[in-house]
């Protein structure tokens, strides 16, 4: 079993700043990328940022230079740090990895249960 947990997601207002963390535990054997997607109601789950084992980061246009992908290979981790947040962020934020579970496996998509960001006007 795989399991990715996120924390972090609150209610504040335009302008603040929250961080979001994932863990990720379980029978895992290697993590290829790390990232975060949102969905807002209504909308499709969108890329907001994913970082490669070896630090390579993409972020999506609307965020970029606001938000900030980190990673901890050593820990399975990834933190997503949001700054100048806008009401527009408001969304459910879900964890993912792309990770094997043995050296025999390929490589699939897990997600976390979702975190919940909600930005004030």
């Amino acid at each position: 079993q795989v399991q990715l947990v996120e924390s972090g997601g609150d209610l504040v207002q335009a302008g603040g700043s929250l961080r979001l963390s994932c863990t990720a535990s379980g029978n895992i054997f290697r993590i290829n990328s790390m990232g975060w997607y949102r969905q807002a109601p209504g909308k499709q789950r969108e890329l907001v940022a994913v970082i490669t084992s070896g630090g390579t980061t993409n972020y999506a246009d609307s965020v970029k230079g606001r938000f900030t992908i980190s990673r901890d290979n050593a820990k399975n981790t990834v933190d997503l740090q949001m700054n100048s947040l806008k009401p527009e962020d408001t969304a459910v934020y879900y964890c993912n990895a792309v990770l094997s579970r043995d050296r025999f496996s390929g490589y699939y998509n897990y997600w976390g249960q979702g975190t919940q960001v909600t930005i004030s006007s």
